[in-house]
C-alpha cells in the first residue's frame, strides 16, 4: 500500500527543507513564495524500532522496510480557492494524497520572510484550511446545485445527494473540516467521489527554532497551535526543519553525537513519519526469514486472507492457515523453533484479524 502524504503551508514556511530532510530528493528551497511550482515526490523509509529488533535476531540477507510517500506542495496563499498564488493547481495536488501534513511556522527570524509579515500560527494555519473549505463548498455547491436539477425527475438518489450535500454546505459553512462532520453512509459515498481536501486525515507540523526544541508543546507559539488541533480532533509534532536538515547529510555516528547534544533520543523526523503513517489507521506485520524480513503495510482490522493477498494474488485466493508469533517474542527467546517449543506459535484460520506486530508464515494452495 503506497501511503501519500501531502506536506502543505504558507510559502516560506520550512516545507521544502523539510521535505529534503525526509527524502534528501534536493527539492528546491529558497527564501521567496513560490519556490516550489511542481510538487517534488520523495520515497521514504517508516523507521520501527521493532524491525530493527527483527533484523539483528534473523540476521536475513534482505530487509525491506515499509514506506510512505512524501509530497512537497507549493506554499498556499489567502485566495488559493479562487485561483490567487496559482492555487488551483496546488490544491489540485492535495487532492491526489492520501493525508495532509499542514507545516506552520513556530518561529522568529527577521532573516526570513513571512508571507504576512508575521509570525501568527494561528492566523496561518487559519488561512491554509479556509482556503480548502472554500475549495471543497465549490463542489459540493456544484454537486448541489446537479442533484437539485436532477432530482426534479423523481430521481431518488439525486434527493438523497441533495441532503447529503444540504448537510455538508451547513456544517462547512460553519468552519467545520469533512472529517469532522458526522456521516452516514450514502454521505460517505458523496465525499468519497468528490474527493474533498477537508476529508483527509490531517496533522500540524510545528516548524520551531533550535532553541525551541527543548519547551516541546509548551512553547508560546506552539501552545497556540495545538488549541487549534485540540478543537480540530487532530495533533500537532513539534520538529525543527533546519535541524532535521543538518541531521539528514550527518554519518550515523555524527547523528548520534549531534542528538546527544540537543538531548534527543531520535530524529524529529522519526515521529514525524510515524504519525503519518498512522494517520490512515495502518498498520504492519512483518515476514521474517533468513532471506528476508519484510515489513507489510495494511489496514487495521484485515483479517488473515487480506493480509496474505499483499504479498500475492495467490495467498489469499487459496490461503490455508496462517502461522502467526508476535515480534517481542521472536526476539526474546531468539528464534522461531523456541516460540514453537515454548507454544507461542499460533495456527490462525480465515477469521483471524492481524496485529500491529505479527510476524506470519502463511499457508497456501491453488
Amino acid at each position: 500500500m503506497a501511503l501519500a502524504v501531502g506536506i502543505v503551508g504558507l510559502p516560506n514556511v520550512g516545507k521544502s527543507t523539510l521535505f529534503n530532510a525526509l527524502s534528501n530528493a534536493g527539492a528546491q528551497s529558497a527564501n521567496y513564495p513560490f519556490c516550489t511550482i511542481e510538487p517534488n515526490v520523495g520515497m521514504v523509509s517508516v523507521p520501527d524500532p521493532r524491525m530493527e529488533a527483527l533484523v539483528k535476531c534473523v540476521e536475513p540477507n534482505k530487509i525491506v522496510p515499509t514506506t510512505v510517500e512524501f509530497v512537497d506542495i507549493a506554499g498556499l496563499v489567502k485566495g488559493a480557492s479562487q485561483g490567487e498564488g496559482l492555487g488551483n493547481q496546488f490544491l489540485t495536488h492535495i487532492r491526489n494524497v492520501d493525508a495532509i501534513v499542514h507545516v506552520v511556522r513556530c518561529f522568529e527570524d527577521d532573516n526570513i520572510i513571512h508571507v504576512n509579515n508575521k509570525v501568527d500560527p494561528v492566523g496561518d494555519a487559519e488561512i491554509i484550511n479556509t482556503e480548502l473549505l472554500l475549495r471543497d463548498m465549490q463542489s459540493v455547491e456544484a454537486r448541489l446545485n446537479k442533484a437539485k436539477k436532477t432530482s426534479k425527475g423523481g430521481d431518488k438518489t439525486e434527493k438523497l445527494a441533495v441532503v447529503s450535500c444540504e448537510k455538508l454546505m451547513e456544517a462547512m459553512g460553519r468552519g467545520v473540516m469533512v472529517r469532522n462532520i458526522p456521516l452516514d453512509d450514502f454521505d460517505r459515498e458523496i465525499v468519497q467521489t468528490l474527493a474533498l481536501l477537508t476529508s483527509k486525515p490531517a496533522l500540524y507540523a510545528a516548524n520551531v527554532s533550535e532553541a525551541q526544541l527543548s519547551s516541546g508543546l509548551s512553547d508560546p507559539l506552539v501552545a497556540k497551535l495545538v488549541e487549534v488541533a485540540t478543537r480540530e480532533g487532530t495533533e500537532v509534532v513539534v520538529i525543527s526543519a533546519a535541524i532535521e536538515a543538518e541531521i539528514s547529510g550527518l554519518s550515523p555516528d555524527e547523528r548520534r553525537e549531534f542528538l546527544d547534544g540537543i538531548g534527543a533520543e531520535e530524529p524529529g523526523l522519526n515521529r514525524l513519519i510515524r504519525q503519518a503513517y498512522a494517520l490512515l489507521d495502518l498498520i504492519t506485520y512483518f515476514t521474517a526469514g533468513k532471506q528476508e524480513v519484510r515489513a507489510w503495510t495494511i489496514q487495521r482490522g484485515t483479517l488473515a486472507p487480506g493480509a496474505a493477498g499483499k504479498i500475492h494474488s495467490d495467498f489469499e485466493r487459496g490461503f490455508i492457515r496462517a502461522e502467526v508469533m508476535n515480534w517481542n517474542d521472536l526476539i526474546t527467546l531468539g528464534s522461531e523453533a523456541a516460540v514453537k517449543s515454548k507454544g507461542l506459535m499460533r495456527v490462525e484460520g480465515k477469521e483471524y484479524t492481524v496485529q500491529d506486530g505479527d510476524v506470519m508464515h502463511f499457508r497456501f494452495n491453488v
